[in-house]
């Protein structure tokens, strides 16, 4: 039973119609669907947790994110409230058609999905999109040998598999998609799944994952350059600071925006995401592409895309999340994949006349020609930092979302 002032509450919410998110003892979750962005009401906003537990020291973190109640449950729904591949298509001018052939995204993580491919089924099928399974060769689940025995199962990182896999269908419906599963969330079972990924035909490789980066980093740099393949790395969801991958210079390292509908031309707008990591690597080179003249060495990030689970992707996934079939997720987790389809869309990644070059300089070399294909990012930070522009958007390239987030293809 009610407290008397929060039945007095809820009586004027209900008259005044406004919509109401009930949270059982399960933590299930009713009301409208939609972004939870989209819902305005103050009970939605702050709270989300990560999807993988802090690492351990020679370990990577996934960077997803799960929007929570506020007790701290996952919500689930029976139908989604992120948002949709049309959602994204329309934010970020991206045709679903690749410019040529079938192209190949390649999702590296940890640790085994046992429900991966039922529920990637599931996900196209609710948003009618073309079936992509085993069975017609346009999914395939391997691990870091490239067999079929799967890894141990992990539910935390089910999750981040769940939302790799679906922003990649949103993304680019039209992609094959592979899946390698690392034996352990090991970076150096990790780097041989990314050299496994490499020869197994990936157009783009896709990584949601990483770690405070540290000099011992440098010797699994070499898995990670793979000429004519675009590689990208989520930068991280910490706040200001480096991780690995991301700070390779073999990488688009890809930062995360909050993404929300506006009543504007675009129709969208973005802002930094406060949990959004970047900086000036210590470990790491820069760049010959890179020009910024506040970090001796290699910035983070170089492009970005929408990451604030508060504004977050509808994602499938019923193995080892209380909660389910439909979360809302995000992190720069997100941004990866989905910059890794903009690549994959655009045709130059895995083709001849690329295949003697690392893909991460596209977007600076498009800009510097004044080929455009970005949004630039001028509002937000993610910390407190010298010089401003590694942790404050502004307009130019800035270390949170380096040159903006995709405008269509031109930049990739």
């Amino acid at each position: 039973m009610l407290p008397r002032w929060r039945a007095f509450v809820v009586a004027v919410l209900l008259v005044l119609g406004v919509p109401l998110i009930v949270v059982g003892r399960a933590g299930a979750a009713t009301g409208p669907p939609g972004p939870l962005g989209a819902l305005g009401g103050a009970r939605a906003r702050h709270h989300h947790r990560d999807a993988c537990r802090p690492a351990a020291s020679g370990h990577a973190r996934c960077f997803a994110k799960i929007v929570t109640s506020p007790d701290g449950a996952v919500p689930f729904s029976a139908t989604p409230r992120g948002y949709s591949p049309d959602d994204l298509h329309r934010a970020y001018a991206m045709p679903g058609q690749p410019a040529s052939g079938v192209p190949t995204v390649a999702i590296v993580d940890s640790y085994d999905d046992p429900n991966a491919e039922a529920d990637l089924a599931a996900y196209r099928q609710y948003y009618s999109l073309p079936p992509c399974g085993s069975s017609d060769g346009c999914f395939r689940k391997v691990n870091q040998r490239g067999g079929t025995n799967p890894p141990p199962p992990d539910g935390s990182w089910a999750a981040e598999i769940a939302l790799d896999l679906d922003v990649v269908s949103a993304a680019c419906p039209a992609c094959r998609i592979l899946l390698i599963e690392a034996d352990t969330s090991r970076l150096t079972d990790l780097a041989k799944a990314v050299d496994l990924a490499a020869t197994m035909g990936a157009t783009a490789i896709s990584n949601s994952y990483g770690d405070a980066e540290t000099p011992a980093d440098v010797d699994l740099d070499p898995s990670y350059d793979h000429p004519g393949i675009a590689i990208t790395a989520a930068a991280g969801d910490g706040g200001f600071g480096v991780n690995f991958p991301a700070a390779s210079e073999h990488v688009t390292a890809v930062g995360g925006t909050s993404l929300v509908r506006a009543d504007n031309a675009r129709g969208w707008t973005e802002s930094v995401w406060p949990n959004d990591s970047s900086g000036c690597s210590t470990v790491f080179p820069k760049p010959s592409w890179q020009t910024d003249g506040g970090c001796q060495g290699r910035t983070v990030a170089d492009v970005a895309a929408m990451a604030d689970p508060e504004n977050g992707v509808a994602v499938y996934s019923t193995y080892g999340v209380s909660g389910g079939p439909w979360l809302t997720m995000g992190g720069t987790s997100a941004a990866a994949p989905l910059v890794a389809s903009a690549y994959v869309l655009s045709g130059h990644a895995g083709a001849a006349t690329y295949a003697a070059v690392t893909m991460a300089f596209l977007p600076y070399a498009n800009a510097a020609h004044g080929g455009g294909g970005l949004s630039d990012v001028t509002r937000g930070s993610n910390g407190s930092c010298r010089p401003s522009y590694l942790c404050v958007a502004g307009p130019g390239y800035d270390g949170p979302t380096g040159l903006g987030t995709p405008n269509g293809l031109a930049a990739f």
